[in-house]
């Protein structure tokens, strides 16, 4: 397994960034695995697949370098530098653009544990890779950005509302596949056989993307660390199932806003989630509380934060048992 050594410093200075480009590269994977996750990222497919496909087909050089960028257990580290924050997709995938050409064929030989192939010894390789990463962005990423950003920003919301009710332990184990906490200053950020890394005194950033069950960990040499992971995912889009019972009991949108809430979500995650407009939620959360099934979990900025009662939970776990489930 991979693991960093953090010190108590580092990680209580740790912070949550999002990135466009993390974002297209995330929705680039997923266009290369063709291996949605849910019937949400199964449409986006559908509507972009095609398009990436002609165009790969169409030059063969960008289409290797994609492939051996990839790679089987590494990904070239010049496509996926530590994000800052706060920056425009223009301004990330520069970075990329600049990268030195024999650099980024060191990076390729490292994902493909092996030489390059022929084909890819030139100088254009980041220029071309900024080129793809842009017109992903442009066609792909850019017209649900928006509302993939709330969705982010909700995630942020909810993770930190995490670090302040159970630590950091609590949300280090629940960032991704082959994330961990392992104790004694230890995280494990994957599953592969490599070497630890030492970061205390660096930056640590924590990067969520909505494209599920994909991550990675980057660095910009030893001063900034990141970990992009899945956001959660009823955030990103993945169905919360409601029990029929529940449904008939609260009618569906208000017995989804309590399936939802058992984690604690502020309004306008909820909103995110549900695509139900702001007074909508915020009477269903009005009943819900008079009832005695939510309640406030605290704050996270100027962002309150709702979820279940013990009462509620009770409901919610007593309805899901009844075998029947409306998505």
């Amino acid at each position: 397994m991979g693991w960093w050594q953090i010190s108590a410093d580092t990680l209580a200075g740790s912070r949550f960034v999002l990135s466009p480009l993390a974002e297209t590269f995330a929705a680039l994977r997923l266009l290369e695995s063709a291996r949605p996750a849910h019937p949400g990222e199964r449409e986006w497919l559908a509507a972009h697949l095609p398009a990436h496909r002609a165009r790969l087909a169409a030059d063969p050089v960008t289409a290797l370098l994609v492939r051996s960028a990839l790679g089987t257990v590494w990904i070239a580290d010049f496509l996926t530098g530590a994000p800052r924050g706060g920056e425009t997709f223009e301004e990330e995938v520069e970075r990329v653009r600049a990268v030195p050409p024999a650099m980024a064929r060191a990076h390729l030989r490292v994902s493909l544990r092996g030489p390059l192939p022929a084909l890819l010894e030139r100088e254009d390789l980041p220029d071309r890779a900024a080129g793809l990463l842009t017109g992903v962005w442009r066609e792909a990423v850019s017209p649900y950005w928006a509302r993939r950003r709330r969705i982010l920003q909700a995630d942020v919301l909810a993770r930190v509302a995490q670090v302040g009710r159970g630590g950091w332990a609590t949300v280090l184990d629940a960032l991704g596949p082959g994330t961990r906490w392992l104790g004694e200053n230890r995280f494990q950020v994957n599953a592969h056989e490599l070497p630890p890394r030492e970061i205390s005194g660096a930056e640590l950033l924590f990067v969520p993307v909505t494209t599920q069950g994909v991550g990675w960990v980057s660095w910009e040499g030893t001063a900034r660390y990141a970990v992009v992971y899945p956001c959660t995912g009823a955030l990103a889009g993945v169905p919360a199932a409601v029990p029929a019972s529940l449904g008939a009991l609260l009618g569906d949108a208000r017995a989804r806003v309590l399936v939802l809430l058992g984690s604690p979500m502020s309004t306008s995650h909820l909103v995110a989630v549900t695509g139900q407009r702001l007074g909508s939620v915020g009477r269903h959360l009005r009943v819900l509380r008079d009832a005695g099934l939510v309640e406030r979990a605290g704050r996270a900025g100027r962002s309150v934060l709702y979820a279940r009662t013990p009462a509620g939970e009770v409901l919610a776990e007593a309805a899901r048992g009844d075998g029947a489930a409306r998505s």
